[in-house]
């Protein structure tokens, strides 16, 4: 019944039956909050502001627990890890992802996404690539805990496997013409949600990817190769190839929906029963697209 909002520097906490006051409130950033992650066992909040800093507020102490320190501009998005309460991955305009542990103030892994996009380019940097680096906007945390996403202003996606304290990237696909403004995983599945700067919402199942990359070894991929070749001919939407041992895929949206403005958040959820996703935008309208299908 309680409801944990940003404003400013501010965190209050409100009570949804009774929303004219809140219960308590602190002040704990020094810059304006982005966004706030609340951890499953519910004794730990997370407020990611402009200065980079991530704040762990100890809700039973009422204090701050922690401070994280490794973004070097805006901390856009934070997420609490599923299953895991005492860790969580974040992501910033300095164009990186991190991993933390609260039982430690330092990152356990960190992802610099110009650098891997530097890896994975061939020649020099296009017009787009410089007009569009890779600042990454939005987080998401799968219900397994292990996969999670990253949304950034290159327009592509990408889903990271997190394996002890480090993470690899498991895929990267472009679905966006513009730059990603949220990712948001629905709720026990690996259907990804994204929404773009492009006017766009789509759904993505990166399921084949993530089982795909899950054992290491080529022979054991290979022998699970027919298999996922199937299922992604019947899916239709993920076509595999086998390069020098390894496996690349190319993912396609399940759904793609022409929302006509710019997508600043959204979210899947259930109502009186029926999936759907609501999505706030530049106006002041919640927009609601059923998903009968799924």
């Amino acid at each position: 019944m309680q409801l944990y909002t940003a404003h400013g520097e501010t965190v209050s906490i409100l009570d949804v039956r009774a929303l004219k006051g809140s219960l308590d409130h602190f002040h704990v950033n020094e810059e304006e909050i982005n966004c706030l992650s609340l951890n499953e066992t519910e004794n730990f909040l997370a407020s990611a502001d402009d200065s980079g800093a991530i704040k762990i507020l100890d809700l039973e102490n009422k204090k701050v627990s922690r401070s994280l320190k490794r973004h070097s501009n805006i901390c856009s998005s934070v997420a609490f890890r599923p299953q895991r309460p005492q860790s969580l991955v974040s992501c910033g305009l300095d164009m990186q992802v991190i991993l933390w542990n609260l039982q430690k103030a330092r990152p356990l892994w960190i992802a610099h996404l110009q650098e891997d996009e530097a890896e994975d380019m061939e020649g020099p940097q296009s017009p787009s690539q410089l007009l569009n680096p890779a600042l990454a906007h939005s987080v998401s945390v799968a219900s397994c805990g292990n996969i999670f996403s990253c949304g950034a202003e290159d327009g592509k996606v990408r889903i990271f496997r997190v394996t002890g304290v480090k993470c690899e990237q498991a895929l990267g696909f472009k679905g966006h013409t513009l730059g990603v403004a949220q990712v948001c995983f629905l709720p026990e599945s690996y259907l990804l949600l994204t929404g773009g700067n492009d006017a766009k919402v789509m759904l993505w199942d990166v399921s084949g990817a993530v089982e795909k990359n899950q054992k290491s070894p080529v022979k054991q991929s290979q022998r699970k190769k027919t298999k996922r070749a199937a299922n992604a001919k019947q899916a239709g939407n993920i076509d595999t190839t086998a390069v020098d041992g390894e496996e690349h895929s190319k993912v396609s949206p399940k759904m793609s929906i022409e929302h006509g403005d710019k997508v600043n958040w959204l979210m899947g959820t259930k109502i009186k029963g029926q999936q759907n996703i609501l999505v706030a935008d530049q106006t002041s309208c919640i927009t609601v697209y059923p998903l009968n299908e799924f």
